[in-house]
């Protein structure tokens, strides 16, 4: 099971959108080289609000183009790192991943999955009406995200955009990804 690295992104402010790179670094147990959501314990604005100890389980965030393509045949084009991804993969479902699954990015860095991005109203500011393409309900009503997965560096190197992945699932029983 695998897939490919369509883009990289970053951004050292607290954008919504990143932009593309010709590559980035991964750091073990900190992220992004150069990203504002680079550190140990939670860097994202509104926890960070609520516990500046808490750890820091965002630190990658990455969208498959699968799902650029299915908002732009709803109406709603969307670039890779225009929803504030760092990596864009195509041929993963990132969404089907269990909590604990080791993504193999390039020649050496290893992230490990650890729950789904949970997207705010931040995205209609971005695009109107965005949210609800990303965010819905199923037929039980249980909701359903979309915008992609977060995960936490445990080996460093560079990625770019035509690298391969490798999945390596975690040992059974496997944990439904929930929202970090």
């Amino acid at each position: 099971m695998g897939g490919t690295v369509t883009a990289v992104s970053r951004s050292g402010e607290h954008d919504f959108s990143k932009p593309n790179e010709p590559s980035v670094r991964l750091l073990a147990g900190l992220g992004v080289e150069g990203d504002a959501h680079l550190g140990v314990t939670v860097q994202h604005r509104s926890r960070v609000a609520q516990d500046p100890t808490q750890p820091n389980l965002r630190q990658v965030h990455l969208i498959h183009a699968e799902l650029h393509e299915e908002l732009a045949m709803a109406g709603y084009p969307v670039e890779p790192g225009e929803l504030g991804e760092n990596i864009t993969t195509r041929g993963v479902d990132l969404l089907a991943l269990p909590r604990g699954t080791r993504l193999h990015l390039g020649e050496r860095a290893v992230v490990e999955v650890t729950g789904l991005r949970n997207p705010c109203l931040q995205i209609d500011g971005f695009r109107d009406g965005l949210l609800k393409q990303v965010v819905g309900r199923d037929e039980q009503g249980n909701v359903v995200r979309k915008a992609g997965i977060m995960g936490i560096v445990l080996e460093g190197g560079e990625v770019r955009p035509g690298d391969g992945i490798a999945v390596e699932l975690p040992e059974g029983p496997f944990e439904a990804l929930e929202r970090v």
